[in-house]
């Protein structure tokens, strides 16, 4: 009852779906027996998810992981059970829950789910997700499972522009001067969201800086020169090198990653008044005393 509610608010506020979350690994979700936890027990979850689809105005989605965390992998039954159930799609992050993040997704393991869901009829779409930084990684991915799309987290934390270069199939490599607009454009939307006073500002603090931790990661990863490289190991799990000497002081900004830079550079998009101001003033800041002394 309590997941039909929840589609009925998420249609009445314009949703075009709902998606049931048993994939996250975190403590918070899976102590109360929710998130990964609920891989545990695939019967339980095909009643559940059988009993909210039929109640539910729109489609259910599914978002899964291989095995919850200590668990066996078991995820080509649960993809079988949430078939039956009348899961709309079902997407797959292919990492255990003990996993977390930490090692490479089995990419192999997603395309045996949709071999599986071919053999059953097909008709419901598998989405793939683990390790996709780069436009050719998961047209790579895509071709190499079978599935029916790619889902994608981190990456698109580090490059909120990925969706675009997997539509256009090439690769947009922004200047530090673009990626500043970008990133202001964040800051905007924050402001718009929780307010552009002291109020909004500390609410907007929560999610702002933390998101330089991801930001910060960007690197151009041009096909020809990496694209070898990441079918051999993912570019996400793999240690690439850091800025060269010589690189612009903006550029080593954005690329810096202690999060006391993160804040002032948070900051600087926040208090800009346009993408020009904010460049002009994070370049004072890269050139500063202060960032040199950090770098040291």
């Amino acid at each position: 009852e309590e997941g039909v509610g929840a589609a009925k608010l998420a249609a009445a506020a314009g949703a075009d779906w709902v998606d049931l979350n048993c994939g996250c690994p975190i403590h918070e979700a899976t102590r109360r027996g929710l998130g990964s936890a609920m891989l545990r027990q695939p019967v339980r979850l095909e009643r559940l998810v059988r009993g909210i689809a039929a109640g539910s105005p729109l489609p259910v989605s599914v978002k899964v992981r291989l095995a919850s965390e200590g668990g066996d992998v078991n995820v080509r039954e649960v993809v079988g059970r949430l078939r039956a159930a009348g899961a709309a799609a079902v997407t797959i992050h292919g990492r255990t829950a003990e996993a977390r993040y930490s090692k490479a997704a089995d990419w192999r393991l997603i395309a045996e789910c949709v071999e599986d869901n071919a053999e059953a009829g097909g008709g419901m779409p598998l989405l793939g997700n683990g390790d996709l930084l780069t436009q050719y990684e998961a047209h790579g991915r895509m071709a190499q499972s079978g599935v029916d799309g790619v889902m994608v987290g981190r990456g698109a934390l580090i490059k909120p522009w990925i969706f675009k270069e997997f539509r256009d199939r090439r690769a947009w490599e922004p200047s530090a001067a673009e990626r500043v607009a970008v990133y202001r454009q964040l800051a905007c939307f924050m402001k718009e969201h929780f307010g552009d006073d002291a109020k909004g500002r500390r609410k907007a603090w929560y999610f702002l800086p933390w998101h330089f931790d991801f930001l910060s990661r960007y690197r151009p990863l041009p096909e020809e020169e990496f694209g070898e490289r990441a079918a051999a190991a993912p570019l996400m799990q793999t240690r690439l090198p850091p800025a060269p000497e010589g690189t612009a002081p903006l550029e080593r900004l954005l690329a810096h990653g202690d999060p006391s830079v993160h804040e002032r550079v948070a900051a600087a998009l926040w208090e800009a008044s346009s993408d020009a101001g904010a460049v002009a003033a994070l370049t004072r800041l890269a050139e500063g005393a202060e960032l040199a002394a950090l770098a040291r």
